[in-house]
């Protein structure tokens, strides 16, 4: 089992953080308006809740994800320095993500099937 991950009854209790804008992932997550957390248990999306991030400065995002249990973020692009602090409060980073919605992106990511390109981020 990995390191912030809940076992509950046999099944694998997921928080996947998803930077949103206009309810769509949005290319940056360091500029998104809100991010989807989606709950994800034995395979299924069981909750999404869209919370609005503090403001962004560097290092903040990371720390307040971890903070309201999140342990992936898919995203489209993002920093190095970035990653390398989702790295250290243990949250698995996917880039390189389509703007879909979170359901679809979710799906995917559990599925396997979810096709990603560059990190469209250059910093």
């Amino acid at each position: 089992m990995g390191i912030g991950l809940d076992e509950k009854e046999g099944s694998i209790i997921m928080k996947i953080a998803i930077p949103l804008a206009q309810g769509k992932l949005t290319a940056h997550f360091g500029h998104c308006e809100q991010f989807a957390l989606m709950d994800v248990e034995s395979g299924d999306i069981k909750k999404k809740e869209v919370v609005t991030p503090p403001p962004h400065e560097p290092g903040v995002l990371p720390r307040w994800l971890h903070e309201l249990g999140a342990n992936v973020i898919i995203a489209g692009g993002m920093g190095q320095k970035a990653i390398s602090l989702f790295d250290e409060v243990e949250i698995k980073v996917i880039t390189g993500a389509p703007p879909l919605s979170p359901e679809e992106l979710v799906r995917q990511y559990l599925s396997g099937t979810m096709a990603t390109g560059a990190n469209v981020c250059d910093h």
